[in-house]
């Protein structure tokens, strides 16, 4: 009885075909990606038509030219994207996660700032706590601190140790069971002409991985991102070793 033919495989398993093959396979996967483009679409168009929340209260924040108001981070913009920096009082280094999303945030934000959006990162901490870590990342955007405030604890992004330690909290848009006081995310922000300011969007989570550019590089290779657990591999940009 004659044996089926095996495809050829490479040494790290993956089957080896002619190019023709190679090419049929192409259009196949090819298919799926643009099923995938039109769903990022749909979503996209689903997030900007989400209702809008008001936000009642004009925070204060501590920033390098001292005090300045929710309002007032908007500039002459309409729109304000929050980053949610993983910084508590008393930390020396920032969230290495979050220090990998604020990596792509200062060559991006050169082209979307001429487009009516401006950015800013908050963090629970002092300003004079996460300054020196800012310019040693090299890193120009807003950083400002919300210590003193509600802000981090009405935007779902901290939490007290008394709460969350009596059961599931109110994160990520469902009640779930947290082990620490910080957590990452992200807020939108609109400002109308009357000064009215709405929280339009918020994500957390694996929602972040939208503002990875380097993700999108790692998913197109054949190890893809080579982790046993989400960013395990994953440094400040200044402690790799080669």
């Amino acid at each position: 009885m004659t044996q089926p033919t095996q495809e050829p495989t490479t040494t790290d398993g993956h089957a080896v075909v002619t190019t023709n093959e190679w090419i049929e396979s192409g259009a196949r996967l090819l298919e799926k990606e643009k099923e995938l483009t039109r769903l990022r679409d749909e979503v996209a168009r689903m997030r900007r038509n989400q209702p809008w929340t008001p936000v009642d209260q004009d925070y204060v924040f501590e920033g390098p030219d001292g005090p300045i108001k929710l309002s007032d981070l908007f500039g002459d913009k309409s729109q304000l994207i929050v980053y949610h920096f993983m910084f508590a009082p008393g930390d020396r280094d920032g969230c290495p996660g979050c220090s990998f999303v604020c990596d792509h945030m200062d060559s991006a934000r050169q082209h979307f700032e001429h487009n009516n959006i401006g950015i800013v990162a908050v963090s629970r901490a002092p300003l004079a706590d996460f300054a020196p870590f800012k310019r040693r990342m090299g890193w120009t955007f807003r950083w400002v601190s919300s210590a003193g405030s509600s802000f981090n604890y009405d935007f779902g992004v901290s939490y007290r140790p008394e709460d969350y330690s009596k059961g599931p909290v109110l994160h990520n848009f469902k009640m779930q069971t947290l082990s620490s006081e910080e957590q990452p995310g992200l807020t939108v922000l609109y400002k109308d002409t009357d000064g009215k300011i709405y929280r339009t969007y918020s994500t957390y989570e694996r929602g972040l991985d939208l503002l990875i550019g380097a993700y999108n590089f790692i998913d197109l290779v054949p190890q893809g991102r080579n982790e046993s657990s989400p960013m395990d591999w994953m440094r400040h940009h200044d402690r790799y070793e080669d």
